[in-house]
């Protein structure tokens, strides 16, 4: 086999062999440490302690797992909206700087990637505490006469993730902006519409797509975050990633918390193929493939 054969005539584009040869090794990394470990565990809930659908009827049968999983569904939606509101002024700034204000702003959205979620999940505790930087604004300001319960709770939760998972919502719709020629605002100013207008029937659905493509990541993503969720939340409103490490670590319960694992899938795949059926995701990352 010689190198005609993995690359087209022109010999700049690559052939379906020479594309194979080229993501094999990722294929391989990918079945050896995502698929197989999750084909174990599912299998697990369908085999242990007996074959059957046991452990799907336990989660049926129990509505505080119903309610946990609709509770971690609205928290993914929750998180997905503000992230959206914060993200798309965030992007059209970078699209519409200068070369030098728009590398600050691409380093400033960055940024949190050079800390670990602990680390930006223990800064929120840090500033949501009784006696913290939050609690003095609202008492300094007088919107309060003394602290008041923010850690522990939702929305304790909501923001901290929000600020995590923004960058996945920045990058797309930055994408789908970037690919939108001045020459179509510049346009619609010409035959009479405003900022506004111009905005909402050219711009806007123009960047759908990349908004798509951002909503669907955060959403996803949010659906099985564990550590913010487990520091910032209360027990009282757990979300399914706890609920899943509750019961492998102190109940040992490996053929439900699989279960629960399979449920989340489930609707993780659901959710996917429903998005790649109606949208075509090169167009979602802004991109043109």
């Amino acid at each position: 086999m010689t190198l005609s054969d993995f690359f087209r005539p022109d010999g700049r584009r690559l052939s379906k062999a020479g594309i194979l040869l080229l993501m094999g090794p990722f294929f391989l990394l990918i079945g050896f440490a995502f698929l197989y470990p999750l084909l174990s565990l599912l299998s697990i809930s369908v085999l242990e302690p007996q074959p059957g659908l046991q452990n799907y009827e336990r989660i049926l049968d129990n509505p505080v797992y119903a309610t946990v999983l609709m509770r971690t569904l609205w928290i993914a939606f929750l998180v997905s909206v503000p992230s959206l509101l914060l993200a798309f002024p965030v992007a059209m700034a970078m699209v519409s700087s200068g070369r030098g204000m728009a590398i600050f702003i691409t380093a400033c959205v960055l940024l949190p990637f050079w800390s670990s979620v602990l680390v930006r999940t223990a800064a929120w505790a840090v500033l949501l505490q009784r006696n913290g930087i939050v609690n003095g604004l609202l008492q300094l300001v007088g919107i309060t006469d003394e602290p008041v319960r923010l850690l522990y709770t939702q929305g304790a939760v909501v923001v901290a993730m929000t600020h995590v998972l923004m960058p996945f919502m920045v990058l797309p719709i930055y994408g789908a902006l970037r690919n939108i020629p001045a020459d179509y605002g510049r346009a619609a100013q010409i035959c009479g519409a405003g900022p506004i207008r111009s905005f909402l029937e050219v711009t806007l659905p123009l960047a759908l797509p990349g908004v798509l493509g951002g909503v669907i990541l955060v959403f996803l993503s949010a659906l099985g975050y564990f550590i913010t969720p487990a520091l910032l939340g209360s027990p009282q409103e757990m979300m399914i990633s706890t609920l899943i490490s509750q019961q492998l670590r102190e109940f040992l319960d490996w053929p439900f918390a699989a279960a629960l694992v399979g449920v989340l899938t489930l609707f993780v795949t659901a959710i996917t193929l429903i998005f790649s059926r109606v949208f075509r995701f090169d167009r979602m990352l802004g991109g043109h493939l």
